[in-house]
């Protein structure tokens, strides 16, 4: 277990530097919501999912859907670290015609099971695969992350509803609760506590754990597993930026400029501390 421990928070410290590099290239990105990501698509990518970099369409693969789309780039990232696409793509990041708009398309990203975007969207179509699994009596999973902003939208509400009374136990979500929006405090602008009681009185079997400790989610996703009739949400306290010297748990980061300087400053760090 420790080994396998150690090697996905390798993976999520190399999300967490090509995520840091893609945007810093580019020079402006959504990096705070990004970076609070790394750990659970390490997580999902590297040891929980069952997908195919050779069968991007297989199909009776897991699916996960950034229903906070402006997470892409991290998403990108461990895409690419799993052969889905190649490594050096990452540079095209939300360039002209390129293949990795800065949020997620299902039309030009080999990987992406979901075009997203539009706030509280992806999680609706997160259900609906759900819904569509059942009645094909497909044994997958549905993997679903969704942002704490984007849990001010009422679609959010509305799919979690359905989920509850149809007992969508093939649909495993997460919330990025970073506590922060592109407005300020996520309590100042539009409070969501108490959160897991929200969930709860919808249907859901419910865990909040540290979202940067990979024991944790490991063990939560295989406890979602064990619960049947129910979908599962698992809130994840992260740190928005959590990583990146420059814009950890700033409201700021939510889409910030970035320098050469900062971002070869911010991987740099990173490396010395993997190696520590």
């Amino acid at each position: 277990m420790d080994n396998k421990i150690e090697m996905l928070e390798s993976r999520a410290c190399e999300i967490r530097k090509l995520t840091i590099q893609t945007i810093g290239k580019l020079g402006v990105g959504h990096i705070g919501g990004a970076l609070s990501l790394c750990e659970v698509l390490s997580a999902l990518y590297f040891e929980v999912m069952n997908i195919d970099s050779n069968d991007s369409k297989m199909e009776n693969r897991d699916r996960l859907v950034l229903s906070k789309g402006h997470g892409g780039p991290a998403l990108y990232s461990a895409l690419a670290l799993k052969g889905f696409i190649p490594m050096e793509e990452l540079d095209t990041l939300n360039k002209p015609n390129t293949n990795l708009p800065s949020h997620c398309d299902m039309k030009r990203t080999n990987g992406i099971d979901m075009s997203t975007g539009s706030l509280g969207q992806g999680f609706s179509a997160s259900t609906g695969m759900a819904v569509a699994a059942k009645m094909d009596k497909k044994s997958l999973y549905v993997y679903s992350i969704i942002g704490d902003g984007e849990s001010q939208e009422g679609q959010i509400w509305e799919a979690a509803m359905l989920a509850g009374s149809r007992g969508l136990d093939n649909i495993i979500a997460f919330t990025d609760y970073n506590k922060m929006q592109i407005d300020g405090l996520i309590e100042e602008v539009n409070g969501l506590e108490p959160l897991d009681r929200k969930w709860e009185a919808f249907g859901w079997h419910v865990q909040t754990i540290d979202g940067h400790d990979l024991k944790q989610i490991l063990y939560a996703i295989d406890n979602a597993k064990k619960i049947k009739g129910k979908p599962h949400m698992i809130i994840l306290n992260t740190i928005k930026g959590k990583g990146g010297f420059f814009c950890e748990n700033s409201v700021a980061s939510h889409n910030m400029p970035i320098s050469d300087d900062t971002w070869k400053k911010a991987v740099e760090l990173l490396d010395k501390r993997e190696d520590a």
